[in-house]
């Protein structure tokens, strides 16, 4: 279906991006974007190209290492009270935002009682369990539970809780402030210029707290087809290759380059998992049988080998694999079965109509310049087809999709969604009936609504016992999987590639999305 030598060798006939020449090209580090995004507000759009630029700009309270246990970061010292309640936060002194004001408690308090509540899906679902987020003195931010909540430090993980300025965006329209395309942070790279349609430009904080980075200038430079960024990434035009930005097919190809290393590590944080989402406001997708019968019709096991070129396996449960809690004995399993679905399909009334069409749809497909998720996308359609329904392509930008997709105006859509360290934090954001907000993309979009798994979250939560929250995770997971709550395609487990005059780029389970200020160059 895919010819992987025609494409390698379209790749290797394209001409190298031209990229100005930095100010020290030894000292730059030269990174990608696949696709322009809409503005740098990190809690507006938590995606992972987001991440990957805004990290090195916006730092969180701590760091996690590769056990995802806590360490200092913007936080020099925390303490938890006996009864799992209280948590207190010494602010590290010394510490600017980037245009010298102070970082304080204030910030903290602002960030994650009014800014990570009203923004961020990931962010809200562990929030929402304080009581108070109050600021004892300038140095000192005490978050009060109203119960105990076991993943609430991994919550503060700089992606999922990344500080934001109180001076600044304080009683403003987030989604209109003239800072969101001119971030401000504490982190090791200012914000120095966004050239449309060509590149972001950070250049080193030398106030910074850390003490400044090796790196002088960092350039995500737009590159918006898969084949320029392999050659981009083969010659030396850039550095870095994110997850995004390599395509699956020229894995080998890169992974035999010796002027290249290759993590394979670099998102174990994430545990990410591909899906696609169906807005169940909206009929058949709101019945229980289309969403059956969907599953049966695509062959899943072909996405991973010839679509992805066998990187993941096959998805059984909204818990990656590789993750805490995962029950595979508690799943239902959907296997390749056109068969079924056509079956499902009929006993529900979708008939084959005109030219065998039972119903038409649209879907959303996210921006990648012809990678693996449009052709994922094309491969989805034809499966869709064989059993009689008609599942028409609608290629967006970034900015229309997240606007399109937090505003519920789509049939269905494709993405990717992490764990990140536990259910809690990356799982319950797309089903809790709490979370359901116009506005807010990569929250409950679907409009998923069931009682009993809002209270087996929050019974897991906080559960003191690590076996008494897997019950619970086992229990959501039977319930989710029987109502195919979201199709889950494939697990993801994607490398990044840098070039080997850099050291340390991974330093622990959040990958290039902690920021790139620990950089050396060898």
């Amino acid at each position: 279906m895919w010819d992987r030598r025609a494409m390698l060798g379209a790749g290797a006939s394209l001409a190298v991006p031209e990229f100005a020449a930095a100010k020290d090209r030894r000292t730059t580090l030269n990174a990608m974007l696949p696709s322009e995004l809409p503005h740098l507000c990190y809690p507006l759009l938590n995606n992972r190209q987001m991440q990957e630029i805004c990290g090195n700009i916006n730092e969180s309270l701590l760091l996690f290492d590769w056990q995802f246990k806590p360490h200092p970061n913007l936080a020099r010292a925390f303490e938890v009270s006996p009864d799992g309640l209280t948590y207190t936060f010494h602010i590290q002194p010394g510490v600017r935002w980037h245009d010298g004001t102070p970082f304080t408690a204030r910030d903290v308090v602002f960030s994650c009682d009014v800014m990570l509540r009203e923004l961020n899906p990931r962010s809200r679902a562990a929030l929402s369990r304080c009581e108070t987020i109050t600021a004892k003195d300038a140095m000192t931010a005490v978050f009060r539970l109203r119960e105990p909540f076991n993943a609430f430090l991994l919550s503060l993980m700089a992606s999922t809780a990344p500080m934001m300025p109180a001076h600044i965006y304080e009683g403003t329209d987030f989604r209109t402030n003239p800072f969101n395309v001119k971030p401000i942070g504490t982190g090791p790279f200012r914000f120095q210029r966004w050239s449309r349609g060509q590149f972001v430009h950070l250049v080193r904080n030398r106030d910074y707290w850390r003490g400044a980075p090796q790196l002088t200038d960092i350039y995500f430079r737009l590159c918006p087809t898969p084949e320029q960024r392999m050659v981009a990434l083969e010659t030396g035009a850039v550095d870095v290759g994110f997850a995004d930005d390599i395509d699956a097919v020229v894995t080998a190809r890169l992974l035999a380059n010796p002027r290249l290393a290759a993590s394979t590590k670099a998102y174990d944080g994430t545990g990410e998992i591909t899906v696609m989402e169906m807005n169940q406001r909206r009929w058949p997708f709101s019945d229980v049988r289309f969403r059956r019968a969907f599953m049966p019709a695509v062959d899943r096991e072909s996405l991973v080998k010839a679509i992805n070129f066998g990187q993941g396996k096959v998805a059984h449960s909204p818990t990656p694999s590789t993750a805490p809690y995962h029950d595979e004995r508690a799943v239902t399993k959907y296997e390749y079965n056109p068969a079924r679905a056509r079956a499902l399909l009929d006993e529900m009334g979708l008939k084959p109509k005109r030219g065998g069409i039972r119903h038409s749809f649209r879907m959303m497909k996210v921006p990648d310049g012809g990678g693996t998720w449009s052709r994922g996308s094309q491969y989805v359609r034809q499966a869709m087809a064989e059993v009689g329904l008609d599942m028409q392509l609608e290629s967006v930008d970034w900015a229309t999709f997240g606007r399109r997709s937090g505003n519920w105006e789509f049939d269905m859509d494709c993405n990717a969604y992490g764990e990140y360290g536990d259910p809690a934090i990356g799982t319950s954001r797309f089903f809790l009936s709490s979370n359901i907000r116009k506005g807010v993309p990569q929250s409950n979009i679907q409009g998923y609504v069931n009682p009993e798994v809002d209270a087996l979250f929050a019974k897991a939560s906080a559960a003191i016992q690590p076996e008494e929250a897997q019950r619970h995770y086992s229990d959501i997971q039977r319930i989710l999987t029987r109502d195919v709550a979201m199709m889950w395609m494939f697990e993801r487990r994607p490398n990044l590639f840098y070039n080997r005059r850099l050291r340390d780029v991974v330093n622990g389970p959040n990958g290039p999305c902690d920021g790139l200020g620990r950089v050396t160059l060898a």
